[in-house]
């Protein structure tokens, strides 16, 4: 069902209000329902983009949750009772403290999936560094080589990411960091796999994986980790963008309202 998808173009669908329904949804989910991971990216502070990431849980049912947000202690937390009480678990989470927008834009999907499994896949900043001084490979461990993360990009792909780094940064960082930075983002491509892979043969899937855009893209992202691994395994990947602007290769693309933010390089400046 899945093959080839990474030669079939973007289908993007125009949806800027934030009530959609399961009818709006309708293609997103006939094609979500044939997965077995299904992965739901977003823009971090988008509301529209959480309340359809909501909506898709709560149709799809699915017996795992694995959040890039949240490490496995964190996850370990969500147990059935807790999960009762959802505008609760913000505090049980000290979500407040994860650097993540505020909880109110997520509790729409925990609320959605209170009788999933819940699965932590986030590489702190202090397992980052770690990871960055003892390589990512060797941080990652025995299944390194598994998920594909101790082959290394070729020169031409390892440039043009580093680029995007430097720009996604605003051209402030110092050019010897950029290569610990592209491999930061590949290990937590890579954990999102691996908890995602683990997820699905403890309780079976549907696993659904909430993350950013950038995770969740065909060309780079989780995808190409869990076929590493897994190459049985069918995938989805929807990407969320705004007025139209996403980077990447989806299965499916929702597109969704710009949301008024700060100029990020004036941290920079």
């Amino acid at each position: 069902m899945l093959q080839g998808r990474l030669a079939i173009a973007v289908v993007l669908v125009a949806m800027s209000v934030r009530a959609a329904t399961a009818a709006d949804l309708a293609p997103v989910i006939a094609e979500a329902a044939r997965a077995d991971i299904v992965l739901l990216g977003e823009v971090h502070d988008n509301p529209t983009h959480h309340d359809r990431q909501a909506l898709l849980i709560a149709v799809l049912a699915p017996s795992a949750v694995v959040w890039e947000m949240l490490t496995a202690d964190q996850a370990d937390l969500l147990t059935k009772e807790a999960l009762q009480t959802p505008a609760e678990l913000g505090d049980l989470l000290q979500w407040s403290t994860l650097g993540w927008p505020d909880f109110s834009m997520y509790q729409p999907i925990f609320e959605a999936a209170t009788t999933a499994g819940h699965w932590g896949a986030a590489v702190p900043r202090a397992q980052a560094r770690a990871a960055m001084t003892e390589g990512v490979a060797a941080y990652f461990g025995e299944d390194a080589t598994v998920f594909g993360l101790s082959t290394p990009l070729s020169d031409d792909v390892q440039g043009a990411r580093e680029a995007e780094q430097q720009a996604a940064h605003c051209g402030a960082l110092p050019d010897n960091l950029l290569p610990a930075m592209v491999d930061i983002q590949r290990l937590r491509d890579a954990t999102l796999a691996r908890a995602a892979l683990h997820a699905f043969k403890a309780v079976g899937g549907p696993v659904v994986v909430v993350t950013g855009n950038g995770h969740v893209r065909r060309d780079r992202g989780v995808p190409v980790y869990l076929q590493q691994a897994a190459p049985d395994l069918e995938i989805f990947a929807l990407g969320q963008s705004e007025a139209g602007q996403v980077d990447g290769v989806f299965d499916m693309v929702l597109d969704g309202p710009v949301v008024a933010r700060p100029d990020p390089c004036s941290a920079f400046k």
